[in-house]
């Protein structure tokens, strides 16, 4: 079965919530254990692509698994990351799917609810529906161990984790010319910079507006050559700008932005 996909509005938390159990993963496997004992794989369906641990059959039928022998190969963990991930976060109650820096920090009875650090005994409360698939699957391939780490204890520092990426600033965007090693774009330090409004500013109020952007998001600029600053505003007209190209990041992410970088950023004028 495919993994079920994660929502638009959900998958920059998805992002965050996977790298926070990925790096709990690579820390758990990472360090000397002993085999774990013997368990039946979980016979429970799944939405996700649940994956099956590699097994040697034994006279009473049952299937063995070890952290050490089935997760230590790159591909494997990253499809048992996935996995576990979009199961757990699917689990997650709404408000923690969507919620962001801002929201997050405006949000006292929120702050109340998920007060850090969390420990194993918050864990059933914050995931009452998670599937016991995940449990035992976890437990199959050596990562828990009942009654040491059950589930519960291990996913309670990475809801923390995850909790705190979301409470954490973002890094504010370089706001002025001293601060600048040189166009954002292209990389060049020699030519003359000029501000570009990250959300252009003729579409601040219907930015606001319609909610793609709040007001104080609207000063966010980046410092741009000559070339690289027109290269921008032909690349793509005020709305589209500020609804999909608002970060440096998103610009980048771009195959024509990149190709356009990779030439621009080898000119050398005359003596240089």
């Amino acid at each position: 079965m495919e993994m079920e996909t994660i929502p638009e509005d959900q998958q920059k938390n998805y992002d965050v919530f996977r790298d926070c159990l990925s790096t709990a993963l690579i820390e758990k496997i990472s360090q000397p254990q002993s085999k774990p004992k013997r368990r039946a794989k979980s016979k429970k369906p799944s939405s996700a692509a649940k994956p099956e641990p590699a097994s040697s059959s034994s006279p009473n039928g049952e299937a063995e698994a070890t952290a050490e022998s089935d997760l230590s190969n790159a591909d494997d963990l990253a499809e048992f990351a996935d996995y576990i991930a979009a199961e757990t976060f699917q689990a997650l109650p709404g408000e923690l799917k969507t919620v962001d820096y801002h929201a997050y920090v405006k949000d006292a009875d929120l702050q109340a609810r998920y007060a850090l650090p969390l420990t194993g005994s918050d864990t059933p409360a914050i995931l009452p529906a998670l599937p016991a698939s995940v449990a035992d699957t976890l437990g199959a391939y050596g990562v828990t161990r009942e009654p040491a780490q059950g589930v519960d204890e291990f996913l309670a520092p990475v809801l923390t984790a995850y909790l705190t990426a979301l409470r954490t600033a973002p890094p504010p965007p370089r706001a002025t010319l001293a601060d600048a090693d040189g166009c954002e774009l292209c990389g060049r330090d020699w030519v003359p910079l000029s501000y570009h409004h990250l959300v252009p500013r003729f579409v601040h109020g219907k930015a606001v507006r319609r909610g793609w952007h709040r007001a104080e998001d609207l000063q966010n600029v980046a410092w741009l050559c000559g070339a690289c600053h027109r290269f921008v505003h032909r690349f793509a007209g005020h709305e589209e700008l500020a609804r999909r190209y608002y970060t440096v990041e998103l610009l980048m992410a771009e195959e024509a932005v990149r190709r356009w970088v990779d030439w621009v950023g080898r000119l050398r004028w005359k003596g240089r």
